[in-house]
């Protein structure tokens, strides 16, 4: 990865610290910080994206798209002096240009660019920014690019087709991939509207993810705009030999045209009642138009939730099964997932858990009990075969997986974030005791959060600020729960053994059990296994406890094997400001007698 611009600090929370603080922006006082994205190359926090804009000109034969980008933009810092955004090699960047109202009136400028290398899903393109461009400022930037063949686009032959008859372009920007489409803040963090203006040759109808569009039919241009912020991923286009039909009072379908009938008679009618239905339980259907369009085979997966206009491999017309639940889940992502996004993608369960769970609220008002019980156990059974076979250890297995620096997030869709994620909702909903009332809570944390990104720390105060009771239990329980568990576990720590022992101390730890936090550090100083150190060393360092990990680890260091030592440094080096902290670790000296200070470091809170 490419050091050329300044990589965001962030905190134990792991959201961006700005300016020159190091203290953790607790969600009670802040929800102006950004959550960090280490799948982005962009520095998304120094910006306010207002709006951007798509020029596109589809060239079937050559398979590339010529296009012009323009960014509306606020710059949020006095120190800013370039724009980084998420790019692709597969892009073809021709110009950078900016534009801006200046005191001395309006003002154009050609910009320095280069595209540096970040993971093998994209590249980072650094653009120098002109001075007049100050903090506050509105400006645009204005890119000259061509599309080559890129994860984000799917061109196909006539033949890779249904009917045969024509070329066919799809788009599919989940997780990373519009990266490829257009120079963006490829980022579920960041939203924003958009509009697009789009060229093809005749006889060929085109499709976007938006709310409103126009054909001019003298130019043969089509014309787009999402009057709703949306992040990137949600960008999509079709273009291709497609015909319609009118299915209900907001819904369309689309599909090639020896297609039409089938998928017709299939969702005719149906829709408009599945979409009713999720409205009484979540709030209005915000997107205006619900259009489904029925893909060739070649498209990746299932469906994809764009909004506006869900997508939908064309094989499940042969199941009406699956149709129904995919096409439920699709409209359930309307409320979660579109309206409201998981702001990084390690907590990808807040959209997929979160629309599974209304997927089968819907079902159950739509189908019966019955119905949705048989479909949730036929899943449920499929996970526990997939926890049996990665073990329940599995990073990937987690319902909050974190990300190591250019993994890939779309690698790690998997039944854990569907099912362990439904799994949650679900208890949260038992937990409140009435499935109406949490219909209820529901709704409001849709109206609170609409149209943002979200952490999981906003549902989880949120739920709690709506049921002020079960907070009250979950701070008196915590602290009667961790004394009978101490007094049932602890003393007898001694004669266990490492595995079990490791899982105690790790519920200390995280609940804060200060009466047993000498037994911790006892544990770290007699374990040199990384099996064992690092989860102990995470969940400190992801708490109030910086300052015990960091002593403790002085005075074992010079045990510990190079690798694990590295390790923990990474370990220090994401929950606390990473200078101050590698500074100590690589300079100081191991000294048991003399172990490090708190005064010392500037440990976030």
């Amino acid at each position: 990865m490419a050091a050329a611009f300044e990589r965001p600090t962030f905190c134990c929370c792991r959201k961006v610290v700005t300016g020159s603080s190091t203290k953790c922006e607790s969600l009670d006082s802040s929800r102006d910080a950004r959550p960090v994205d280490i799948a982005s190359a962009s520095n998304f926090e120094r910006f306010q994206i207002r709006h951007f804009h798509l020029e596109l000109d589809i060239g079937f034969p050559s398979r590339e798209i010529r296009a012009v980008e323009v960014l509306d933009l606020v710059c949020l810092r006095a120190d800013t002096r370039s724009l980084v955004l998420d790019s692709h090699p597969s892009l073809l960047i021709r110009s950078v240009g900016a534009k801006c109202r200046c005191s001395s009136g309006d003002n154009s400028w050609p910009l320095a660019h280069r595209l540096d290398p970040f993971t093998d899903y994209g590249s980072s393109l650094v653009i120098t920014l002109p001075a007049a461009i100050k903090a506050h400022s509105n400006f645009q930037i204005i890119i000259r690019y061509t599309t080559a063949d890129g994860p984000a686009i799917w061109w196909l032959d006539p033949e890779l087709t249904s009917g045969n008859s024509k070329p066919f372009l799809f788009t599919h920007g989940h997780s990373v991939c519009n990266r490829s489409f257009f120079p963006c803040f490829d980022t579920p963090a960041v939203k924003s509207t958009y509009s697009a203006t789009v060229m093809v040759p005749p006889g060929i109808k085109v499709l976007m993810s938006a709310t409103r569009s126009t054909f001019d039919e003298q130019k043969n241009i089509y014309r787009f705009q999402m009057e709703y912020p949306v992040p990137a991923y949600l960008l999509a286009l079709v273009a291709g030999d497609l015909t319609s039909a009118d299915i209900g009072p907001r819904s369309r379908v689309w599909a090639e045209p020896c297609l039409l009938k089938i998928a017709t008679a299939k969702l005719n009618g149906t829709v408009e009642r599945w979409l009713s239905a999720a409205e009484n339980l979540f709030g209005p259907y915000m997107w205006e138009r619900y259009d489904v369009v029925f893909l060739p085979p070649s498209f990746p997966i299932v469906a994809m939730e764009n909004p506006c206009l869900t997508f939908i491999i064309s094989c499940i017309l042969e199941s009406d099964e699956f149709l129904i639940i995919d096409v439920i889940h699709e409209i359930a992502h309307s409320w979660f997932g579109n309206a409201v996004t998981n702001a990084t993608w390690e907590e990808m369960w807040l959209s997929e858990g979160l629309a599974t769970y209304a997927q089968r609220r819907i079902t159950t008002e739509t189908y019966g009990a019955a119905f949705t019980c048989l479909e949730t156990t036929f899943r449920l059974e499929a996970l526990h075969r997939q926890l049996k076979l990665l073990g329940d250890e599995s990073p990937v297995s987690r319902l909050q997986v974190k990300f190591e620096p250019g993994v890939n997030p779309s690698s790690l869709m998997n039944l854990f974030t569907y099912e362990k994620g439904f799994c949650f909702v679900y208890y949260l909903s038992q937990l409140c005791g009435d499935t109406k009332c949490f219909d209820s809570f529901l709704r409001a944390y849709v109206e609170k959060f609409k149209f943002t990104s979200v952490v999981a720390a906003d549902l989880l105060e949120f739920f709690l600020g709506f049921f002020p009771d079960l907070r009250e239990k979950c701070v008196d329980n915590k602290e009667e729960v961790m004394m009978k568990l101490s007094k049932s576990y602890s003393a007898l720590l001694d004669s266990m053994n490492a595995e079990i022992r490791i899982r105690w101390l790790q519920i200390v730890v995280r609940n804060n059990y200060l009466p047993d936090f000498y037994k911790v550090r006892q544990f770290l100083e007699n374990h040199t296994s990384r099996m064992y150190t690092g989860p102990l060393y995470e969940d400190l360092c992801a708490g109030t406890m910086k300052a015990i990990a960091m002593e403790t680890f002085y005075l074992t260091q010079n045990r510990l094997h190079v690798n694990l030592r590295r390790a923990i440094q990474q370990i220090f080096a994401h929950s606390a400001n990473p200078a101050a902290v590698m500074t100590l670790l690589e300079d100081k000296p191991s000294d048991a007698s003399n172990p490090i200070s708190l005064r010392d470091v500037n440990v976030s809170a």
